[in-house]
């Protein structure tokens, strides 16, 4: 199990922009993908963007050339970058670790989430 801490939300206006951040407890060996997701007032938890120990990205279409995940190894941290945020944006971000285990099971982690607010 990895302790994952997420930071960086907050009120925006509309185009504005934040970078979220997720700290895992330590550096996971496993193949393992890290994700964000969010989860609006009364909508399902949706999947934003994952990005793999091999560094394959996925980005969901509704956010697509607007947010961008990089994580950084070093420093067991996974980013997310959100441009031209809009208020459909609104939500709260989760941290996800998926980690594959050597009898082909996986985990999944959860940070404890992050609001964040886009509105004028």
């Amino acid at each position: 199990q990895v302790q994952l801490v997420e930071s960086g939300g907050g009120l925006v206006q509309p185009g504005g922009s934040l970078r979220l951040s997720c700290v895992a407890s330590r550096r996971i060996f496993r193949p393992n993908t890290m994700g964000w997701y969010r989860q609006a007032p009364g909508k399902e938890r949706e999947l934003v963007a994952s990005v793999t120990s091999g560094d394959t990205t996925n980005i969901a279409d509704s956010v697509k050339g607007r947010f961008t995940i990089s994580r950084d190894n070093a420093k067991n941290t996974v980013y997310l970058l959100m441009n031209s945020l809009k208020p459909e944006d609104t939500a709260v971000y989760y941290c996800n670790a998926r980690t594959l285990l050597t009898d082909g099971n996986t985990v999944n982690d959860w940070g404890q989430g992050t609001q964040v607010t886009v509105s004028s």
